[in-house]
């Protein structure tokens, strides 16, 4: 075994990489460490409160990136062809756990949503953990599409409706749709036919309007959205505390562990709504930054795609790159009233083991197509 597998910060091949392979690598271990000081701030009076000790969710954070990190380095030292070979027995495994969620008594319910299953003492959330694999099947599937017969085509997207359906039946629509949206990028990126993208872009929008007639929760958040203050003690409250938390911070801050909103005011203030506490202890500078950090991820994933020889590898860093970014910036724009209300973690901020290793695999992913996409430029010339 190779012991600097279980070292990723001390790795010393880090010097021999790809430029765009290192920075990607310290920007994610930078929005790493930021959304721990975060997490530490918001969930302390919580764990304290619930749990008798301040650092009972940082802790369990902790040991969370502890086990993402590994494997996270474990991806960014292996070609891809290996993770690309055993891709789909995952997400078919995974998905077999997402249906005994939605399907059986096994899933765990939690604020009208199932979305966790326990294996053993570990909770785990399917719908966290598929991305990553999503990306590397629909890469495979969409990378290689001529090359595959109709009937292989076909299957895998059947296979993707079911996730998709199985997501959507947690009822979990924010989910479904950054699925969706990930896999329409890639299949976009790979130049599948305009016709297929759009009827597809259509059908989604239609099973979400569906979706939102099914669900009276789902339409009371829409209405909620448009005029939180109408029922500020209902169904607007989250946002109306959002809003409140984020206004009282200003331009710089209230300071470090200072956010008055999460003592029990902000609902979910270690997970849906921790921007919130980010933005008012930070103010709007420190909320510029974090756009401004999440802004540099986006183009170093896309510079990252660009650069890659292999259609596959584009893909893979498109798909990553679109499930972290677009989850990002769904979260904030929840939390700042500019998108209706759902629950979508923020990426490496967040309180939820599932959520940080399927972040982590997917910052590993772009950084070993960037390795890739390097050490492919070098030939060696026999004499």
């Amino acid at each position: 075994m190779n012991l600097r597998l279980l070292f990723p910060l001390f790795d010393p091949t880090v010097k021999d990489w790809s430029l765009t392979a290192r920075l990607m690598r310290w920007l994610t271990f930078l929005w790493l460490a930021i959304g721990m000081f975060v997490l530490f701030s918001a969930s302390y009076y919580h764990g304290e409160v619930e749990k008798k000790d301040g650092l009972f969710y940082f802790n369990r954070q902790l040991v969370a990136i502890v086990i993402s990190l590994f494997i996270f380095n474990a991806i960014v030292h292996s070609p891809l062809r290996k993770p690309l070979k055993v891709s789909h027995w995952i997400l078919l495994g995974i998905l077999v756990l997402l249906l005994l969620t939605v399907l059986t008594g096994m899933g765990q319910n939690t604020m009208g949503a199932t979305r966790w299953i326990a294996i053993g003492p570990v909770q785990i959330q399917p719908s966290e953990l598929i991305k990553p694999f999503l990306v590397l099947q629909g890469a495979k599937l969409f990378g290689r599409w001529e090359q595959y017969p109709t009937k292989v085509r076909v299957t895998w997207l059947v296979v993707f409706a079911i996730v998709l359906l199985a997501i959507l039946k947690q009822p979990n629509l924010s989910t479904t749709s950054l699925c969706g949206i990930g896999l329409w990028s890639i299949a976009f990126a790979a130049g599948l036919p305009l016709r297929y993208l759009t009827g597809t872009a259509i059908g989604g929008g239609m099973v979400a309007g569906m979706s939102l007639m099914m669900h009276s929760y789902q339409r009371s958040r829409m209405l909620s959205f448009l005029n939180p203050w109408l029922d500020e003690r209902g169904d607007g409250f989250q946002l109306v505390q959002s809003l409140l938390a984020i206004g009282s911070g200003g331009l710089s801050g209230r300071g470090f562990g200072l956010s008055n909103q999460k003592l029990d005011y902000l609902p979910i203030q270690d997970t849906d709504f921790i921007f919130s506490v980010f933005a008012e202890e930070f103010g709007l500078l420190g909320s510029l930054l974090l756009l401004v950090l999440v802004m540099s991820y986006a183009t170093l994933g896309l510079l990252i795609a660009r650069r890659a020889h292999h259609p596959v590898h584009r893909l893979i860093a498109v798909g990553a790159t679109t499930f972290i970014v677009i989850q990002s910036l769904f979260n904030i724009g929840v939390a700042a009233g500019t998108l209706p209300t759902t629950g979508l973690p923020l990426p490496m901020f967040s309180y939820g083991g599932s959520s940080m290793v399927a972040s982590l695999i997917q910052s590993a992913l772009l950084i070993r197509v960037a390795r890739e996409s390097a050490e492919a430029k070098v030939i060696k010339i026999r004499g």
